[in-house]
């Protein structure tokens, strides 16, 4: 191949490997991004639950019951972890059942349900 071939290939080649580059770059934009996300999203997550537990704890400390405990958690948290809530964006009822779930674990505990597969309902012999 004589070199006038490369010369009249050259700017072409060039402008294929800028696309490729440009690509992959996008590409690991997007995958930094995302796995970014991810874990602030996580960072998010634990900040509104530690903040909902706290809340209840503390509206339980002065004597709120019921529903009054879970709105007082909810008020706690959002003045608590703002920019959790900001980023999150749960609906009301999302916030109130959360809320709620965490309120009936603190005072009765974490509920296990044991699964014996080997179980058949057969006595032993």
């Amino acid at each position: 191949m004589s070199s006038s071939f490369w010369v009249a290939l050259l700017p072409h080649l060039m402008e294929l490997i800028g696309a490729l580059a440009t690509m992959v770059l996008v590409w690991l934009t997007a995958e930094i991004r995302r796995r970014w996300g991810i874990e602030i999203e996580a960072r998010h997550r634990e900040a509104l639950h530690s903040a909902l537990m706290t809340g209840i704890r503390a509206a339980l400390f002065r004597g709120l019951t019921g529903p009054d405990v879970v709105q007082a958690a909810i008020e706690y948290a959002g003045e608590s972890v703002p920019d959790a809530l900001r980023r999150l964006r749960p609906a009301p009822h999302v916030l109130n059942d959360l809320t709620s779930a965490k309120l009936r674990e603190l005072l009765d505990g974490p509920r296990w349900v044991e699964l014996d597969a080997g179980d058949t309902g057969e006595p032993a012999r």
